[in-house]
């Protein structure tokens, strides 16, 4: 059986942290409490940086199913044969699972959002820093691009995906401003789309195009789709006793999370009738009632972790 070395001089630990430095990892680990000889699945591969530590806890008996739908992560697999990688949205966990005889897991970790990789690739388009086509998709196989929401939605859908998805603060004059551009200006590429809607820019330029693009690359991967599948399949797939920990990084995903640990569902209303209790019919006990934060240490080393938020569940019930 071959497992990683946890030397860390490793070359493939330094590559790894250059694709994408791993927030969170102690306390998603930890909150975890990987059973050594137990089955978890990292929903989020990416650079690995969590597989891998997952795989530290395991014994010779312990599997792991990675998911990710970008093709370049592949990459960054390590030379285990406990880890069994899936090149796929982990909206279809259920599905891949069932495809390699597995029913129930120990444990499910999901980091929602874009690698660092994504982000420093011109070519993808998912940061306003560089010039590039205007991409923006995780799974370079589907046909959905940033371009192609922006040159197609009307502006109506526009106003309400800034609105939403990136709390933009002047979204409706945004979506008019790019419907009354986009016929005569090219907005194909990343630095043309800046510039066609540099008019209605408000407050600090940076920010304000960093809010359009999370907008707009929501939009093209449908995240919160995505990750709403994703929860209402962890309940029939987690042992009794085994957990799911998750890491967000918009208040929409978080708000998703929160209730369906809670309630079970992914409505902020309260019950109707107030004697019946939704508690009593959910499967999970959140283990945190606050979302787990990133301290200062982690902070200084890694900026992106300061938006990211960590919830974790423990199944209680069949």
């Amino acid at each position: 059986m071959k497992t990683k070395n946890n030397d860390s001089s490793d070359p493939s630990e330094e590559e790894n942290s250059r694709y994408h430095v791993p927030v969170l990892l102690n306390e998603s680990i930890e909150g975890l409490n990987i059973i050594p000889s137990g089955s978890y699945v990292d929903c989020t591969f990416g650079g690995g940086g969590h597989s891998k530590e997952i795989l530290r806890h395991l014994d010779n008996s312990g599997r792991l199913f990675a998911f990710d739908q970008d093709v370049e992560s592949m990459q960054n697999i390590p030379d285990d044969e406990r880890i069994t990688f899936i090149p796929h949205n982990f909206r279809h966990l259920q599905r891949f699972l069932k495809l390699h005889k597995i029913k129930k897991v120990n444990g499910i970790l999901a980091d929602l959002g874009v690698s660092s990789h994504q982000f420093d690739e011109p070519a993808r388009g998912f940061s306003t820093r560089f010039d590039g086509d205007l991409d923006m998709r995780m799974d370079k196989r589907q046909p959905l691009t940033a371009y192609e929401v922006v040159s197609g939605y009307p502006e109506s859908e526009l106003h309400k995906i800034f609105e939403l998805y990136g709390e933009v603060t002047n979204s409706k004059t945004l979506a008019r401003k790019l419907v009354q551009t986009r016929d005569t200006v090219s907005l194909k590429t990343v630095n043309n789309f800046k510039t066609a809607l540099s008019s209605v820019v408000k407050g600090n330029p940076n920010k304000y195009f960093a809010q359009v693009f999370q907008a707009l690359r929501i939009e093209v991967n449908d995240e919160l789709g995505a990750l709403k599948e994703l929860l209402t399949q962890i309940p029939a797939l987690l042992v009794q006793g085994g957990r799911v920990a998750v890491i967000s990084f918009h208040s929409l995903e978080d708000r998703l999370i929160k209730n369906f640990f809670k309630k079970g569902s992914f409505n902020d209303e309260p019950d109707a009738n107030p004697f019946t209790s939704k508690k009593e019919s959910n499967v999970f006990m959140p283990i945190t009632k606050k979302p787990i934060i990133a301290g200062e240490k982690e902070l200084k080393q890694n900026s992106r972790a300061r938006s990211a938020k960590l919830r974790i569940a423990e199944k209680v019930t069949d």
